[in-house]
């Protein structure tokens, strides 16, 4: 991949000759490593550093970044990022290196010695931290600045540095998850705002705050500035300075001093004494804007907390925090702003009031309220009237009623604010305690559709031979099972007792399925032996991530299999589509073939290698619960077996390297499908894309390959909201991928371990590449 850049600009270092900025020069030619001790440069006091810090919670990857040093939480105040037109964090593997050429570089290269970026500045005849927390590389001949961190801040601002129009403050999405947030500090022109904004779009929303404006544009702003004495203020050209924060009383010579625009939006100025004695080592808010963020309403967007939850303000520490009503919950617990989803499904269009009394209540909530989400109102009205039309209105989810008037609403509520000075009541529409949930739209379907109707009719009159047969009859008819038709010799039928399947005539199948008149996939023309083998391999197996065989056809020339109804179609079809499956439901969908895998590799009485995983061969029933399918090219392994010898099996994009060496195959040719397969969950595209935007991305396994050793595992996912929201599980599982496709079969881990992997029950060692061998997994 090409080498990403820092964002640079040039500027004077400020206050270069005060003692505060005395500087520890770094020589020509010093480097840095991930894997040393004191992997840092410090400034003359000890108090910032420079250098290689390891990501919480993946200590496999590691920002290139400026800390407080002598602080036991080593506080971040500047990370490196990558092009202006992306600027997110560049993480880096571990084995990565920080190098000061001999020629005035300053270059960040992976463990292959691939660089990664540098600032563009060359020649200089040294760097340095200084004690101000501003890292500074010197231009050529020594006198000026060539680059500095101070010129492209993160999230941060420092005592002395100095914002001009143009720069901008990032949020982070937590304090832990150094991707872009959802808010904006910006330095315009005419005024600084905080803005909502849309990730990744970029877009922004109407600003929740700002400083006045000029309408005139004869005053304008010069700089964002935090001065000496703790004060960060807007400079105008006029000369006046509007305050954001007020200079604090706590000593400049006694506490670290920084700003910080947080996950929740609040740009904060906190202090940290920097000597114990009885006073709390910790980080101290001592101003904030806005001062309760619960107040700040946006016409678009969802708020500070996310669609359908409320905001609530602590005035005695700063904080925010997030709630959901009774019978919601947050979508992700850990990242509360993505709001809260109903633990149930509102219906009701289709009752009466009587019905809808019977199986809606409501839970009230007072001094609660969502005030952009209003679609109808009524006053002056009583709150029973209020609670009777939204009870018989099957779009209003939410009811507020103030003073007679009554406001109804529909889903998403956003903006929500909890306080005591909100005066109001909030109705909240509820299924009864009492009542069961209603009754989802695919079960209700089946009653106007007749086979549909043959189905719940056999469901409930029970498990006679006749009704069976009705059964299994639908399932092939409407269906998304395997029917296929073989010209090959009879295969004498299964004489085995434990062999829990159904022997149908022909004409019984062709009767059930009117001739066989659906057809929904073709299937290739298996060999009798083929055919055994599926019907022997997963007759005898029976798990939740297996298509479950019901029974099969052994008549003449006829070879047909029935299958359980898969009423979603294969993964294929489900992924490859129009429209993108929602990341969590792709993350159990990787779940689910890697256990599926795991029980026929490990759990079965016999071994089973599948040979041909691929997201044909998956298919999804109608909870969307992966089920691996597809037996004809199975092998199965004795007890004492390890290996078999066979010829080429699979189907391209899909085919381990063994495949073409005359070496054993073992269950490890799976778990290199897997790795495809997952890795193809993970981007929502085909391993071969031919016709992709660049070459470099015409084969998957390649593309993630660079992606990760590069730090930049975000462009794989480029577009998508909710991975985004999940990259640390999405770091996770390309890594998986990445050790699942190692050339060398033995370097692959067992479906065991890929599973723990997955599921974050053990750590993940950085994948090598594969002409190293580093680390076993086996």
């Amino acid at each position: 991949m090409a080498p990403l850049l820092f964002l640079f600009f040039l500027q004077f270092l400020l206050l270069l000759s005060s003692p505060s900025t005395q500087a520890q020069n770094i020589s020509l030619g010093t480097s840095l490593t991930t894997q040393e001790l004191n992997n840092a440069w410090l400034s003359p006091s000890g108090e910032f550093a420079f250098g290689f810090r390891p990501i919480e919670g993946n200590s496999s990857f590691y920002l290139l970044a400026v800390w407080f040093n002598k602080i036991s939480d080593k506080t971040v105040t500047w990370y490196t990022k990558s092009s202006e037109q992306d600027p997110e964090p560049i993480k880096v593997p571990s084995g990565s290196s920080l190098q000061f050429t001999s020629t005035g570089v300053l270059s960040l290269r992976d463990p292959t010695n691939r660089e990664v970026c540098n600032p563009g500045a060359a020649g200089a005849p040294d760097a340095s931290m200084l004690d101000t927390g501003n890292f500074v590389i010197a231009a050529a001949g020594g006198s000026t600045v060539s680059w500095e961190t101070f010129s492209y801040p993160t999230n941060t601002i420092l005592v002395t540095q100095v914002l001009s129009p143009g720069k901008v403050l990032r949020s982070r999405l937590l304090t832990t998850d150094y991707s872009n947030g959802r808010f904006l500090l910006n330095i315009e022109t005419q005024r600084a705002a905080l803005y909502t904004i849309a990730v990744p779009s970029g877009n922004l929303y109407d600003s929740y705050w700002s400083t006045p404006s000029d309408e005139n544009a004869t005053n304008q702003v010069t700089d964002l500035v935090f001065n000496m004495a703790g004060r960060i203020y807007i400079s105008m050209s006029n000369g006046t300075q509007i305050n954001m924060t007020f200079g604090v009383t706590s000593s400049m010579e006694n506490y670290y001093h920084r700003a910080t625009l947080d996950p929740d939006g609040v740009f904060r100025q906190y202090v940290y004494p920097k000597k114990p004695g009885g006073i709390s080592q910790a980080w101290t808010v001592v101003s904030t804007k806005p001062e309760n963020i619960c107040n700040a309403q946006t016409k678009v967007g969802s708020g500070t907390c996310g669609f359908n939850s409320y905001c609530m303000f602590d005035g005695n520490s700063n904080q925010t925090s997030c709630g959901c009503p009774d019978q919601y919950s947050f979508f992700d617990k850990e990242r509360k702003y993505r709001g809260c989803k109903p633990d149930f499904e509102l219906q009701g269009c289709e009752l009466d009031e009587g019905a809808a009394m019977a199986q809606y209540e409501f839970n009230l909530i007072n001094n609660v309220d969502w005030p952009q989400a209003d679609y109808e109102w009524y006053t002056p009205i009583a709150m029973d009237e209020c609670r009777r039309l939204c009870l018989i209105d099957c779009f209003c989810a939410v009811a507020v009623f103030h003073e007679n008037t009554c406001w109804k609403k529909k889903l998403p509520l956003s903006n929500g604010i909890m306080s005591s000075g909100v005066q109001r009541t909030v109705l909240i529409k509820v299924p009864k305690s009492n009542n069961s949930q209603p009754e989802l739209r695919e079960t209700r379907k089946w009653k106007s559709d007749k086979k549909h109707w043959i189905l719940g009719s056999s469901l409930l009159l029970g498990g006679s031979v006749v009704v069976n047969f009705v059964l299994i009859s639908v399932l092939l008819f409407g269906t998304y099972c395997t029917i296929t038709r073989k010209e090959v010799q009879q295969l004498q039928p299964s004489r085995d007792p434990g062999l829990p399947l159904k022997a149908f005539t022909y004409a019984e199948l062709e009767k059930a399925t009117d001739g066989f008149k659906e057809k929904i996939d073709k299937i290739q023309h298996e060999t009798e032996k083929e055919f055994a083998v599926e019907v022997q391999t997963i007759g005898r197996t029976y798990h939740k991530n297996l298509v479950r065989m019901l029974g099969y056809c052994n008549e003449g020339t006829q070879r047909l299999l029935v299958y359980e109804f898969m009423i979603n179609g294969s993964l294929n079809r489900f992924l490859f589509g129009d429209a993108r499956p929602q990341w969590s439901l792709r993350a159990q969908l990787d779940l689910g073939v890697a256990r599926g895998l795991l029980y026929l590799h490990e759990e079965c009485s016999t071994q089973i290698i599948h040979c041909d995983i691929k997201p044909q061969n998956i298919l999804l029933d109608d909870n969307c619960i992966a089920k691996i399918s597809d037996f004809g090219l199975a092998k199965l392994l004795r007890t004492n077996q390890t290996q078999t010898y066979t010829g080429i099996r699979g189907t391209r994009g899909y085919v381990a390297p063994e495949w073409f060496k005359n070496i054993g195959i073992t269950a490890k040719v799976d778990v290199y499908n897997f790795g495809v397969i997952l890795l193809e969950l993970i981007c929502c595209r085909q391993n071969v894309l031919l016709e992709a935007p660049e070459e470099e991305q015409s084969i998957l396994t390649y593309w993630a390959n660079d992606c990760y050793r590069c730090g930049r595992v975000d462009l794989l996912i480029d577009g998508d909201d909710e991975a985004n929201l999940k990259m640390k599980k999405v770091e996770r599982f390309v890594a998986v991928a990445l050790w699942c496709l190692q050339e060398d079969p033995t370097m692959r881990p067992s479906m065991l371990k890929v599973t723990q992997m997955l599921d974050g029950a053990i750590a993940i060692p950085t994948p090598p590449d594969s002409s190293s061998v580093i680390y076993s997994l086996s």
